[in-house]
């Protein structure tokens, strides 16, 4: 009878940690779109500013899909740090609108060399941030900073641009730490180069991949892919090239 009890009482403790276990997910996760571990999706080019230069870098920058979270998260290495700037499905929304606007300024000869103005001219996402100086070996820190979408003039040619204000950091719970802020980072982007991104921020093309990796179907996904691969060509000579 003991041992009948005990059986019983092992089984409630399971079906009680899986109960309390699917509930924590949901709540932990109220985005997600798949239990799915993150995976790349692709991959873009931006300048960043060079280290004590009016000058940019062009750098590449690798595309992670995050289905717990729905956000992609851009991964890239700047001033000895590996940074991961995650974008919401909302916020690449937001850049793909705010890149439309920018085109259309640019088209129409709208655009003006005063980056105060201009910086946030298209709007600001809430973003997430997370860097590390050697990943896997020291400490992940994390903040949650704004990102604003706007264009600017560098060594005489405009970018379309996001600026993402430095945050305070967020410490883990228990830490008792002195909490520091994350850094400023300026991306520029031609327009091919934006275009690449919002292909890589697509709900659609994103959904067409996690279902690939769960068995699911996608008649779509195979031009889709291709596109998000081959990035578009930039025929058009940007302003003082």
């Amino acid at each position: 009878m003991k041992q009948l009890t005990a059986v019983i009482s092992g089984i409630a403790v399971i079906l009680l940690v899986l109960s309390c276990g699917s509930v924590d997910l949901s709540k932990k996760y109220p985005n997600m779109v798949a239990n799915v571990d993150p995976f790349p999706v692709g991959s873009a080019e931006a300048q960043f500013d060079r280290f004590l230069s009016s000058k940019v870098n062009k750098i590449e920058i690798e595309a992670i899909f995050y289905p717990r979270l729905n956000a992609v998260a851009l991964e890239f290495k700047y001033e000895f740090f590996t940074h991961r700037q995650f974008w919401n499905e909302a916020a690449r929304k937001q850049f793909a609108a705010s890149l439309e606007l920018y085109k259309k300024d640019f088209d129409e000869k709208k655009l003006i060399d005063k980056y105060t103005k201009t910086k946030a001219v298209y709007g600001s996402v809430k973003g997430r941030l997370e860097w590390e100086l050697f990943t896997n070996y020291t400490i992940t820190h994390v903040a949650n900073p704004m990102i604003d979408l706007g264009y600017r003039f560098k060594e005489k040619t405009p970018f379309f641009s996001t600026y993402m204000r430095p945050a305070p950091e967020v410490l883990a719970e228990g830490d008792k730490s002195s909490p520091g802020n994350s850094d400023q980072i300026y991306m520029y982007f031609t327009r091919a180069q934006a275009d690449q991104l919002v292909l890589l921020f697509d709900q659609a093309y994103l959904m067409g991949l996690l279902n690939k990796r769960t068995g699911g179907k996608n008649d779509n996904s195979t031009e889709t892919d291709k596109q998000a691969y081959e990035a578009p060509r930039d025929n058009y000579p940007e302003l003082g090239e």
